[in-house]
C-alpha cells in the first residue's frame, strides 16, 4: 500500500537532494506555510542531515552567506517572488546562487516577472513540487479548509449578496480542486472522476433562488417552530434540472485543473501500470451521509477524538507514572509514527483493550527478568506493572499513553450512559433494531433519555438529529415536545433547525412523502451498538460490483464500459467483522506481502469534512476490496465541533472556531470578485520582519564582515526554524546556469523524477 506521507517525504528529500552547489553545503530558506507542510513529514534532524547548514525564514532578516548557495522552498506568493528578487539586487546579494522549489506551480505572470529582473542570473533550478495538502495519515489527507463549510452551505445574509456568497463558492472550489491536483500529481495519477448528485436540491448560494438567511427570532417568539425548516420541503424535478451542486461544480474543476496540467506536461504519464486499472476519484460531499457526524462511534480512534480532548487529533495530555511513582505530566503525538496506534486504531474499544493486554503480556513473557507469575488480566494490572519496567521507556511510555486513554474512554462510557444513548441512536440510524425488525419504541426509549438532567445536552442533541432523520422530518408541535423534554438552550436548538440548511427534512406536514434514501450495508456480526456503516461503504461497494446509480453518481466523462467495471469487480468480498479476533484490515502489512499486487486505487473526496468513521472505513475496504483507498476532505469533523458548526451556520460562521468574524467578502476595491492570485497571496501571506534595531552610536571596532558570514558553521549549526520537519523529492540538480530554468516557460509544470 502507498503512503501519503512517505510520498510528500520523498518528493521533499528528492527536492533537497538535488541541490548540490560546489561547495557541498546549502542555506534552506522557507516561509511559515510550507514549513508547516515540511514539518508535517520531516523532522528538523531530517533536514539538517541532508548537507544543510542553515534553515532561515524568508521572512526574516538575513545575513549575507558568501559561497552559499540557497534553496528556497516557499509558496508562489507575489511576495515571495519580490523577496526573491530583493534577495539577487543590489552590490551584494545574500547567496550566490537560488534552486527554487515552490509547492504549487508558480504563475506564468510571476515566472516572467522573475526572470526578468536582476535575480535572473543567479537562478540554477526552478521547480513546482505538487506538495500543497496535509499528509495526516498513509491513507488520509486534508486540504486544511474548516472554513468551507460555512462558504458552501450557510445562506446568504441579504438577497445581494448572493453574487458575492457565490464568488466565494467558486474561489473556495478553485483551491480545493488544485489541492487535489496536487495529490493526483504527487502519486503520478491520472483519474476518471465520479461525482455525487443529492436527492435534495442545491443548498446555500447555490440554491435556484437562493434565499437571505432569516432574521434570528427574538427569545420566546416560536423558534422552535423551525423557520429554518420550510426551506428543506421537496421541490419538483428530476436532478437533471436541479442546478449546480457543490461536489459537481468540484469535480468539473478537479478536471478541468487536470487536463490542463497533462497538456501543460506531455511527459505525464496518461496511463496506469500494466495491468492496473485506472485510478477513480469520487467526489461526495457532507450531505451525503448527515448520520456519521452524530453517532457515537466505539472505534478506538474515532472513540477517542469524540469523548477525549484531543488537539487537532494528534496530540493527547496524560498523566505517566516514572519508575518512583510519581505522575508527570505528558504530550503524546498520535501519528503514524507510533505502531502501537496504527495498529489498534481502527479496532473496537474492546478489542483495543484486548490486544493491548496480549501485546503486554507477550511483551513481559520476552523479557523473562521482568515475567509475572499471571501476568496482566485488566487495564490497572498493566498500570501498575509497567512502573516496574524503567529500562524500557520507550515502550512503557507507548503502553502507558494508550492503556490512559482506553480507559479514559471506558471511564467517560459508563458516565455518560452511552450504553442507552447508543443503543437509540444505532437504532434511527440503521432503521432496525439488532434483530433487524422496525424499531417501534424509539419514543418509549428515548424521551427518558432527553429527561435525564445527568445527560449532557450534546449527547441529546445527537439522540434528537438522528430521530429527526430516521423520521424524515417531524411536526412542528413534536420537535418543540422533543426540545422541552431535553431543555436544550437556544443555541443547541439552532443546531437541530440548521440541518435543514444541508438538506435535511426537519418539518414534517400532512402529504410529504417519503425519500429515497440511499441504504447502508452493515454487517451480519457487527456489535450491537456498532451497526451502523458510514454510506462510503456503500457508494464504494456498490462500484466495485458494478452496481453503484450512475444517475447518482455520474462521470465527469468517459465512463468506462461495463466488461471494465465488471473486471474490477472480480475482488468483491464482505467487509471483515469487527468483532473478528483478528480483523485482516487492522493488521499491519507484513514485509514482503503484496508489495508486488496490483491494485485499483480510489481517491475519496468528501466537501465540507470527513467523519474519523469515514477514514476507518477507508482503511477497511482497502483491505477487503484489495483496492488503494485514500480518503480526503476540507477538514475532520468531531461531533462536537460539527454541532458547534450548526450552530453558527446560519449566522455565516460568525463565533465559530474556524470564523470566528463569520464568512468575509471575496470582492476587490472596484467590488468585483479577487483574482485567483489576488487570493492566494492573502491566504497564504506573510509578515516582513519589524526593522533590525539601529547600531550602537558609540564607536565599536568593526570586524571582518566576511569572516563571520557563516556563523556556526565551523563549531557546530546554527539553531535552525522551528521544526522545518521532514522533506523529500528528487528533481534533477543543475549548476549550468539558468538553461535549465528558462524552459520552464514551455514545461513547467513537468516534475522530473
Amino acid at each position: 500500500m502507498i503512503s501519503l506521507i512517505e510520498t510528500v517525504r520523498k518528493r521533499f528529500l528528492d527536492a533537497i537532494r538535488s541541490v548540490n552547489p560546489p561547495g557541498r553545503w546549502k542555506v534552506v530558506v522557507i516561509d511559515e506555510h510550507a514549513q508547516k507542510l515540511l514539518g508535517a513529514v520531516m523532522k528538523n534532524y531530517d533536514v539538517l542531515q541532508e548537507n544543510v547548514t542553515l534553515v532561515e525564514s524568508i521572512s526574516s532578516h538575513r545575513q549575507p552567506q558568501p559561497g552559499m548557495e540557497a534553496m528556497y522552498l516557499l509558496m508562489p506568493t507575489t511576495k515571495n517572488v519580490d523577496r526573491i528578487i530583493h534577495d539577487f539586487s543590489g552590490a551584494e546579494t545574500i547567496y550566490d546562487g537560488a534552486h527554487l522549489f515552490f509547492m504549487d506551480p508558480l504563475p506564468d505572470a510571476l515566472f516572467t516577472r522573475l526572470m526578468s529582473s536582476p535575480a535572473e542570473p543567479f537562478m540554477r533550478q526552478l521547480s513546482d513540487l505538487y506538495v500543497n495538502y496535509r499528509a495526516i495519515e498513509a491513507q488520509v489527507f486534508s486540504v486544511h479548509a474548516p472554513h468551507q463549510f460555512f462558504s458552501f452551505y450557510s445562506p446568504p445574509p441579504s438577497m445581494s449578496a448572493i453574487a458575492s456568497a457565490r464568488a466565494r463558492i467558486e474561489e473556495d472550489l478553485l483551491f480545493t480542486a488544485k489541492g487535489i491536483l496536487n495529490v493526483i500529481v504527487s502519486l503520478g495519477d491520472n483519474p476518471l472522476i465520479r461525482y455525487y448528485i443529492p436527492e435534495h436540491p442545491p443548498l446555500g448560494a447555490l440554491a435556484d433562488q437562493a434565499q437571505p438567511a432569516r432574521a434570528t427570532p427574538s427569545e420566546g417568539s416560536g423558534r422552535w417552530r423551525g423557520a429554518l425548516a420550510s426551506s428543506s420541503r421537496d421541490s419538483a424535478g428530476d436532478l437533471a434540472n436541479r442546478g449546480e451542486y457543490v461536489s459537481k461544480k468540484l469535480a468539473f474543476m478537479v478536471q478541468h485543473e487536470l487536463d490542463e496540467y497533462i497538456k501543460a506536461n506531455p511527459d505525464y504519464v496518461k496511463t496506469e501500470a500494466p495491468g492496473k486499472p485506472r485510478t477513480i476519484l469520487f467526489i461526495t460531499e457532507r450531505t451525503m451521509d448527515m448520520a456519521a457526524p452524530f453517532l457515537h462511534e466505539f472505534t478506538y480512534q474515532a472513540m477517542a477524538n469524540d469523548l477525549l480532548r484531543i488537539e487537532n487529533g494528534t496530540h493527547y495530555r496524560y498523566k505517566f507514572q516514572s519508575a518512583v511513582g510519581t505522575y508527570e505530566d505528558k504530550t503524546a503525538v498520535l501519528s503514524d509514527a507510533d505502531n502501537v496506534w496504527t495498529e489498534i486504531r481502527h479496532l473496537h474499544m474492546q478489542e483495543t483493550i484486548n490486544k493491548l493486554m496480549q501485546d503486554f503480556n507477550k511483551f513481559l513473557e520476552e523479557h523473562a527478568g521482568f515475567n509475572s507469575n499471571e501476568g496482566a488480566t485488566s487495564v490497572n494490572d498493566m498500570k501498575d506493572m509497567l512502573a516496574s519496567l524503567p529500562q524500557f521507556q520507550e515502550q512503557r511510555e507507548k503502553f502507558s499513553l494508550h492503556i490512559n486513554m482506553a480507559q479514559e474512554c471506558m471511564d467517560i462510557f459508563a458516565k455518560r450512559k452511552l450504553t442507552d444513548v447508543a443503543s437509540v441512536e444505532q437504532n434511527c440510524a440503521t432503521g432496525e433494531t439488532p434483530e433487524g425488525k422496525t424499531p417501534k419504541t424509539l419514543v418509549e426509549e428515548m424521551v427518558p433519555l432527553l429527561d435525564d438532567s445527568a445527560l449532557s445536552n450534546k449527547d441529546k442533541v445527537r439522540i434528537i438529529a438522528l430521530y429527526v432523520m430516521y423520521r424524515q422530518g417531524v411536526p412542528d408541535e413534536d420537535r418543540r415536545r422533543l426540545f422541552e423534554h431535553a431543555r436544550l438552550m437556544l443555541s443547541e436548538q439552532d443546531a437541530l433547525n440548521a440541518l435543514a440548511l444541508l438538506g435535511v427534512r426537519v418539518t414534517r406536514v400532512p402529504g410529504d412523502k417519503d425519500r429515497k434514501m440511499m441504504k447502508q450495508k452493515p454487517a451480519d456480526d457487527d456489535y450491537d451498538l456498532s451497526r451502523f456503516q458510514p454510506l462510503l461503504k456503500t457508494v464504494l461497494m456498490d462500484h466495485v460490483a458494478d452496481k453503484l446509480d450512475a444517475d447518482r453518481f455520474p462521470y465527469v466523462r468517459n465512463a468506462p464500459p461495463p466488461a471494465a467495471a465488471s473486471a474490477s469487480a472480480r475482488p468483491v468480498q464482505a467487509a471483515t467483522s469487527l468483532r473478528s479476533a483478528k480483523p485482516g484490515w487492522a493488521k499491519a502489512t507484513k514485509p514482503g506481502v503484496g508489495r508486488n499486487e496490483v491494485r485499483q486505487r480510489f481517491l475519496v473526496f468528501i466537501a465540507g469534512g470527513m467523519t474519523y468513521s469515514e477514514m476507518r472505513t477507508a482503511y477497511q475496504l482497502s483491505e477487503s476490496l484489495k483496492k488503494e483507498i485514500i480518503i480526503g476532505s476540507s477538514h475532520i469533523y468531531t461531533p462536537e465541533q460539527f454541532i458547534e458548526d450548526l450552530k453558527a451556520l446560519q449566522n455565516g460562521g460568525v463565533g465559530s472556531k474556524a470564523l470566528p468574524n463569520g464568512l468575509q467578502s471575496v470582492e476587490n476595491r472596484n467590488g468585483e470578485p479577487r483574482s485567483y492570485q489576488m487570493a492566494y497571496d492573502q491566504k497564504y501571506f506573510t509578515k516582513d520582519p519589524p526593522p533590525p534595531p539601529r547600531p550602537a552610536t558609540a564607536p565599536i571596532q568593526q570586524p571582518n564582515h566576511h569572516s563571520q558570514s557563516t556563523p556556526g558553521r565551523s563549531g557546530g549549526l546554527a539553531p535552525p526554524l522551528a521544526s522545518p520537519a521532514q522533506s523529500s523529492l528528487s528533481l534533477r540538480s543543475s549548476h549550468s546556469g539558468v538553461g535549465e530554468v528558462k524552459e520552464k516557460k514551455k514545461k513547467r509544470h513537468f516534475f522530473g523524477l
